[in-house]
């Protein structure tokens, strides 16, 4: 992997050798039972925290390993190339539920909730589109209105992942509808909670042991204290939370990619015609050589990405490039193994088929490659 020699130093191998091992020996081989059954990973999950992966960047003081957001990025791919759908269980955890705590928490909010959510003893969830809108997140419905020292929440939020399992759910809700964007307001919402109930489960085309759920909201009644942030402040919360959920999100795609490209090269070497192994062919040559160019290409942003994301300055920008630019790339990596594979690309034999279903959803969910490509073509015009 020369893309290392730009970035990695000796803890960021260390965390990548043992996140591919444990990937290896403890995540791949379940991954298709896993993709089968739906079935939640919970066994995975446990032994993911003990190693502080459900904690990757939440300081040591709230119970977290206290890393970087490049060690997680790396432990993200290798995790996600053993199963995709242990990824996203593990990426939603950390970026879109444990760094807004982090960021945006007061300090006993930080203390009640970061220690079981990186200990792996809870598992939370982020809860912001709706049925009637995903891309225009401004225009929720959900509302939030106060009473006295709670708030009272009404609403149904959709598509959310880890939906089922979770026991935290960060949940964004308009307290002033008049004020757009500016009056969405975040709340820490505890489940099981009288009037939150879990509706429908999404039958989809992949990452299938990661839940995907609606929640309503009837009456449900959270305390002030649970308010993330200002009143008002919901969608900036959202929004800085989204950029590095994009760069966890660019991980997962990467690991598909990843063992995408492992699985042609591997077929390759193995299945022979006219009288030699394919890997003999140009065609096939040709193929890996492209794969493998845009994997590295993808690493690349997405640990850039990923190591501004641990400076004070804003990655919005890299972070969007990061996600369009991997996310696409394991769409078309994980299409050229399937033809690299032939007839036994096409069939659930083989691991390509199951790769190719999972990383569509890289192109969608946490901002889709147009959402993304809005984000790049505004900052690159911006005076």
């Amino acid at each position: 992997m020369a893309s290392d020699i730009f970035l990695l130093d000796d803890q960021h191998r260390m965390i990548r050798e043992s996140a591919r091992e444990f990937a290896r020996r403890e995540i791949a081989p379940k991954a298709k039972e896993l993709d089968e059954t739906g079935r939640y990973p919970k066994e995975i999950i446990e032994k993911l925290s003990e190693m502080g992966f459900m904690g990757v960047m939440v300081p040591e003081q709230y119970g977290g390993a206290g890393l970087d957001a490049l060690s997680y990025a790396i432990a993200m791919e290798e995790v996600s190339a053993g199963c995709a759908s242990t990824g996203v269980i593990m990426s939603v955890n950390n970026s879109l539920v444990c760094s807004p705590v982090v960021k945006f928490g007061d300090e006993a909010q930080k203390k009640r909730y970061l220690p079981p959510l990186a200990s792996g003893k809870r598992l939370g969830c982020f809860a912001l589109s709706e049925p009637g809108n995903g891309s225009d997140a401004a225009a929720m419905r959900t509302a939030a209105r106060r009473d006295g020292d709670h708030y009272v929440l009404n609403g149904t939020k959709n598509f959310i992942t880890n939906g089922r399992e979770a026991d935290v759910c960060i949940v964004f809700a308009t307290t002033d509808a008049a004020k757009k964007h500016k009056g969405v307001t975040a709340f820490l919402v505890d489940k099981p909670t009288a009037g939150l109930t879990v509706g429908k489960l999404e039958d989809k085309l992949g990452i299938n042991a990661s839940s995907t759920a609606q929640l309503h909201f009837e009456n449900v009644r959270v305390p002030e204290a649970n308010r993330l942030g200002e009143e008002g402040a919901g969608f900036k919360i959202a929004m800085a939370t989204l950029d590095g959920g994009r760069i966890g999100i660019a991980s997962q795609a990467l690991g598909i990619a990843s063992a995408a490209l492992e699985a042609s090269k591997k077929f390759a070497r193995e299945r022979e015609a006219f009288g030699a192994p394919i890997a003999k062919l140009q065609a096939i040559q040709f193929h890996v050589a492209d794969m493998a160019t845009r994997l590295d290409a993808a690493r690349l942003l997405t640990w850039r990405a990923a190591a501004k994301a641990a400076t004070d300055e804003r990655f919005t920008r890299e972070a969007a490039m990061a996600k369009l630019f991997a996310s696409e790339a394991a769409m078309w990596i994980t299409t050229t193994a399937i033809q690299v594979h032939g007839g036994y690309g096409y069939t659930k034999e083989y691991p390509v088929e199951r790769h190719f279903r999972d990383a569509k959803i890289t192109e969608i969910y946490e901002g889709t490659s147009e959402i993304q490509r809005i984000v790049i073509g505004g900052s690159e015009l911006a005076e």
